[in-house]
């Protein structure tokens, strides 16, 4: 049976499983619902927990795993719960598998608790456990905690250091990540990307290419990082000229890679480069997914070439609220009103609820389509209909919209209504509007003192 769940053939396991009940035992037990897990099958592999006469701890961790794969924290809750109560004692890998699904949902204040839970029972940190504690105290913002949790860790590997440096980035303490950097016994290609994330972070740009300089032996971790981070800074001819060198120099990029180099090369309005990337992902055969997806609709709309964003949308086996907004973005941006509010309108019948991205898409549409009552539906609807808060942004299309449509009183009213400070942009697109496009000297007072009082 665990030979067959090996090679990914469940259903053999399964005929051998049931042909034989007197031969079964808890390994094949186990073996089986771990296949079932790996198929994504949960409901199965729980329907054989439940059926099982005797339980170990595998047995629990391989169901928790489960859980966590179908990101089910409730459910994991509430078997951790089950365990504690009637089950076998928690090892390490149990709270290694609560603290990875508690962290990216809203049970992650409960990781804590589980920390005591692991002193109670004198559980020993490994690298795994300790390494995953330290990352939930670096995203809960426990600035002390982390340095603890490493400090009691008794066998480190890169991992812990990893984290470490990773936690004194994110606190703001860059020279003390610079310092376990040089000090740590062992470096990986993670190592080298958080250090240059570090320094891209903080605005080090001189420094993180120093550190990648210093890289013997480059990979698609270190290259990846280094592409990340002159795009986050909007220094994109650089990002795309390491890929080119990436390219040259034989290493193969990943899907990560890719997402990050589109999303470059929309930054840098590059369509010839945003084209061949598209091609290197199908000449490597890099399978796509929706992330990729939605970086190639979002360059090809952000460079003008609706049609290839349209094709590519169309062929997405599964979308995202980001692939929505991209596509409704593009047709925003390059004029198209009406098909932008046909894709919104697509978007609403498909479930997908919209957010503050989107609302800055359509109401942006209506801007270039002059479209004022449907601008004023879609800002109203943003409180009334989902919940969302207007931004400052929200209101600065608003005032645009007004002041290009001539309806400069109702963009002052904006203005003076407003529930924040008004930023530049929003006095600037009321004196566009009242000087620009439209003569109204009063409107224009009013904006150029905003303006100045902003400087």
């Amino acid at each position: 049976i665990n030979a067959c769940v090996r090679e990914g053939d469940v259903n053999t396991a399964r005929k051998l499983f049931d042909d034989d009940p007197h031969s079964r035992n808890i390994v094949s037990w186990n073996s089986l619902m771990n296949g079932y897990v790996k198929r994504n099958e949960i409901s199965k592999a729980q329907k054989l927990f439940d059926e099982m006469p005797l339980r170990d701890v595998v047995s629990w961790n391989t169901m928790l795993s489960g859980f966590r794969d179908i990101r089910s924290p409730d459910k994991s809750h509430r078997c951790f719960l089950t365990m504690m109560r009637y089950g076998p004692t928690p090892d390490e890998l149990t709270f290694s598998i609560l603290i990875g699904t508690f962290l990216s949902s809203q049970h992650k204040i409960l990781i804590p608790q589980l920390h005591a839970i692991v002193i109670r029972l004198g559980i020993s940190l490994n690298i795994y456990l300790g390494s995953a504690l330290m990352r939930a105290y670096v995203a809960l913002g426990h600035s002390e905690s982390y340095i603890r949790v490493f400090d009691e860790i008794p066998v480190k590997d890169v991992a812990p250091y990893n984290v470490l440096i990773l936690g004194h980035i994110e606190f703001g303490s860059i020279s003390q990540a610079k310092k376990v950097f040089d000090e740590m016994p062992v470096r990986n290609p993670h190592s080298w990307s958080t250090i240059i994330n570090g320094y891209m972070k903080n605005g080090m740009i001189k420094e993180a290419v120093e550190e990648f300089d210093r890289i013997e032996v480059r990979d698609v971790v270190s290259t990846t990082a280094m592409i990340r981070g002159f795009a986050d800074v909007r220094r994109f001819a650089e990002a795309l000229k390491i890929f080119r060198s990436m390219m040259n120099d034989g290493i193969r990029p990943n899907r990560f890679t890719l997402s990050t180099v589109l999303n470059a090369c929309a930054g840098d309005s590059s369509l010839v480069m945003g084209i061949q990337v598209h091609g290197v992902m199908s000449k490597l055969g890099i399978p796509a997914d929706v992330v990729t997806e939605t970086a190639l609709v979002d360059m090809y709309g952000k460079c003008g070439d609706m049609d290839s964003a349209s094709k590519v949308f169309e062929s997405m086996p599964d979308r995202n609220l980001a692939s929505w907004n991209s596509m409704i973005g593009g047709y925003a941006r390059n004029g198209s009103t009406h098909i932008a509010f046909q894709v919104f309108d697509e978007m609403s019948k498909s479930g997908t609820s919209p957010d503050e991205v989107t609302f800055i898409n359509v109401l942006s549409a209506c801007v270039h389509g002059g479209t004022v009552k449907q601008g004023e539906e879609l800002f109203d609807s943003m409180k009334s209909k989902y919940g969302i808060r207007p931004e400052i942004e929200h209101f600065s299309c608003m005032v645009d919209l007004y002041g290009r449509a001539g309806e400069l009183e109702k963009a002052e009213e904006l203005v003076r209504n407003l529930p924040f400070e008004p930023d530049v942009v929003v006095w600037g697109a009321l004196f566009f509007g009242a000087c620009g496009l439209h003569s109204h000297p009063d409107s224009v007072r009013t904006a150029a003192d905003g303006l100045s009082k902003r400087e």
